[in-house]
Order: structure tokens, then sequence, then C-alpha cells
């Protein structure tokens, strides 16, 4: 009986051994990727948040997706093309500048990072209280503004504009995320702050809630200095009337659009498979769920915009799509 006795345990813990260096092993397969997303605030990190969580993409038994923060458009660029992260949302604009050596006191060429799909278009926006007389980027020459936080898109395109409009050294500036400038605007802390989003933006909203706020008409500005002749990635439009509580005018202004990209060595298997589960019928309904901001997300729109080369993965899906 004893012998019995201990053959059978004997037979249950290899059993359990068995069980265990299987489940070890599988979960050792299952690849990290990481997304990088963005400032608290902003939309790049809703964008890598909302893949994340996505089921489908939760159940995938190959490889688990981390959704990182960081300071938005230009860390992204540079940690996707070191491959310290898999994918990211870059604005194009900086895609283009990166890949041609053409960042601002960056003559680097960013080769490794290529294009998944477009996202959605985020224009610039410029905040000032109603009455304050700040009708032009010029007007802040003095002033104290918010020009989004270091390392991000919304810094690196204000450093731009602002520059282009020779106002960048004439302004005391406070970098910082959206949420704390629209605070420190509510605190009378700051005359202005920038941001490069889409809209509407929880920050701005949450700056009218405590103010009369005002839009400055950017268009104009970019027109009258041939802003958009010296940089063709941007695209006019204008933030309706409505949009944010006592703004009853549209506001023209400029956009960049927001791209999903990818490390050149990433797998294509993998990004065809996240593109393949991302955009469905479910997929693109999930994303709105997160934020209103991906209504234009859709298989028409996912390859529109882009100006530098496709990851092969998301090659694959576009043109099996029809869009390539």
């Amino acid at each position: 009986m004893k012998n019995t006795f201990f053959k059978s345990m004997l037979g249950i813990s290899v059993v359990v051994l068995i069980t265990l260096a299987f489940s070890t092993s599988s979960f050792a397969m299952k690849k990290r990727i990481i997304f990088g997303g963005g400032p608290a605030g902003g939309t790049f990190q809703v964008v890598a948040n909302g893949i994340q969580v996505y089921k489908p993409v939760k159940e995938v038994k190959s490889f688990s997706v981390k959704a990182q923060t960081s300071a938005g458009s230009v860390e992204n660029l540079r940690k996707t093309n070191a491959g310290k992260q898999q994918f990211s949302t870059v604005y194009s604009g900086h895609v283009w500048l990166g890949r041609n050596g053409k960042m601002k006191n960056d003559t680097r060429k960013y080769t490794d990072v290529m294009a998944v799909a477009w996202l959605y278009g985020a224009p610039a926006q410029l905040v000032v209280k109603k009455g304050s007389g700040i009708k032009s980027v010029k007007d802040l020459a003095g002033k104290k503004v918010g020009v989004g936080n270091a390392g991000s898109g919304a810094f690196a395109n204000c450093e731009l504009f602002f520059s282009h409009m020779g106002v960048w050294d004439k302004i005391e500036r406070n970098a910082m995320g959206y949420n704390d400038a629209a605070a420190a605007f509510g605190n009378n802390q700051l005359d202005a702050f920038w941001l490069f989003t889409a809209f509407p933006s929880g920050a701005v909203i949450m700056a009218a809630q405590t103010n009369d706020i005002a839009m400055v008409d950017l268009a104009a500005d970019a027109k009258s200095s041939g802003f958009f002749a010296k940089y063709p990635y941007f695209g006019k439009l204008a933030v309706p009337a409505g949009t944010y509580r006592g703004v009853n005018y549209d506001a023209p202004s400029f956009q960049d659009s927001a791209l999903w990209v990818a490390n050149s060595k990433v797998s294509a298997d993998v990004v065809y498979k996240l593109l393949s589960m991302i955009y469905t019928d479910a997929g693109l309904k999930h994303m709105l769920s997160m934020k209103k901001t991906f209504k234009n997300m859709s298989l028409k729109t996912g390859a529109t915009n882009i100006v530098t080369p496709f990851h092969p993965g998301a090659e694959k899906f576009w043109k099996e799509k029809g869009m390539l």
C-alpha cells in the first residue's frame, strides 16, 4: 500500500511539474510589445491604452501590448527608431523631418520609423483670455506661455511655428503638459497656452469652465508668413464654432496627422495581425468608445495622408484592402 501511495504521489508530482514547465514556457514565449503613448491629457496615450485593452489584442497568445507614457511625438520618434518602443504615435511631420535629417538641432536620420496607419488630424490651438488683446502669435512677446512638454510634438511644433513667427525667444516659455497648463492658465500664471492635439481637448474644456477664453486665428499668421509654403505637410482647417464654451466662431488653424508607426524590425506578421484586429467594425467601434477623436479612423482613411514609407506588414494589409 505504501509503495502504491508513493508511486501515486510521484505520478501527480510529475504531472504538476510538466504542467508548470509548459505554463512557464508558454508565458516566456509571449513577447512584450511596447506601444509609446504620450503625456496625461493628450490623445497619444489614449491610442496606446485603447490598443492595449482591446479584448482580441489581450487574447493574442504570441505577444502582449503594453502602453507606455512618454513626453510625446519627438520622444516617440527617437525611442521607436532605437527599438526601445516597437510601436508609437508620432506626427507625420516629425516622421518626415526625422527621416530626412531635418529635425531642429538634430541632423540624424531616423530611417527605422515606418508608417502603420493614419489615426487622426491634430490641429494647433492657442488659448488666450477673452479681451486680452492677443490676436496674433506676435502679440505674445513678453507674455507667459505654456508651450507643451519638452520632447513632445506640441513643444516641437510650437518652437517651429513661433520661431518662424519670430517670437520664440521673446516669450516666457513654460514647458508643461496640457492639464497643468490649463490649471496654470486658470490661476493667472499663464497668459496663453498652446496645444497640438485633436479637438475637443479636455484641457481646453477645463480652462473654459473657469475663464472666458478665446482662440487665436493661427491660419492667418501661417498664411501671411509663408509657413504653409515652407512646411507643406501641414494642412488647413478650423476648430468649429461651439467646440468650446464661449468660443462661438470658427477658429482657423493648421494641422498635422497623427500616425501609428512601428520600428522597421518589428515582425510584419505582428503589424499585420494588429491592423487586422483594430481595423474591423468591432475594433473601430472600440477605439471610438475610447475617444470621439477617432471618429474618422476607417479602412478608407488608414492609408491616407502618409508621405513616408509603410512598414511591410502594413503595406501588405492596406494592399489587401485595396487602399494602396
